[in-house]
Order: C-alpha cells, then structure tokens, then sequence
C-alpha cells in the first residue's frame, strides 16, 4: 500500500477537505486500462496529502514510457475534482523508486494470478 502524508486526517466537522484515506478510496476508481486493477492496488500511488482543499499526489506508472500515463492522470482529475471540500488537484509523476510487483496489494496480486 502506499504510503500517506498525514498532514490531514480527519475532515473538518463543518464538511471541509476530505481525510487521505478518502482521497485514496476514491482513486480506486481509477483504473489502469491495460491491466484492468485500479492504481491504488498496483502500488501506483505513492504519497497523498490533504492541505486546506488541495489534494497533492505523488504517483507512479508501470514503466517509464506506458502510455496511459495522461490518461491515468486525467482520470485521478475528474475523479477528485467532484469531491466536496476539494479546490485542487496537484500530481506529481515520479520514477523514483521505480514500480515492482512487490509494490501490488494481495488482492492485485490474486487478480494477476501472481500467488
């Protein structure tokens, strides 16, 4: 799983910006299309941050030249943009430490028939 900021964990009583473990259920939606598992599962998010109504994520993709990357990022935009309490989405897109298998949940790795 990835590992999360916890700079904001509890939503503000008054229905303020929503706590990391909400950002990170709501990009399980967001599935890579060529493996059909979503990004949180394959290890592909690496760092959420709650700051006031700015969402900061730190991600990865698969390989360094897979194709969806745009895609994914569009994708993890629509989706967290509709989100009471959210103003701001701001992705990063790193390749260090690169993507492995080992980063994948037991229920990705199921699916892959990896066990």
């Amino acid at each position: 799983m990835a590992a999360m900021s916890e700079e904001t964990t509890t939503q503000d009583k008054e229905g303020g910006a929503p706590t990391v473990d909400q950002v990170v259920e709501a990009l399980k939606v967001v599935v890579d299309p060529e493996l059909g598992i979503n990004i949180v599962d394959l290890g592909l998010v690496y760092d959420v941050a709650v700051e006031d109504e700015v969402v900061k994520i730190t991600y990865t993709l698969t390989t360094m030249g897979c194709p969806v990357g745009p895609l994914i990022e569009q994708q993890m935009q629509q989706i967290l943009t509709t989100i009471p309490g959210i103003s701001n989405v701001e992705s990063e897109m790193v390749f260090d430490p690169p993507w492995s298998p080992e980063r994948m949940s037991e229920e990705a790795r199921l699916a892959m028939g990896m066990f």
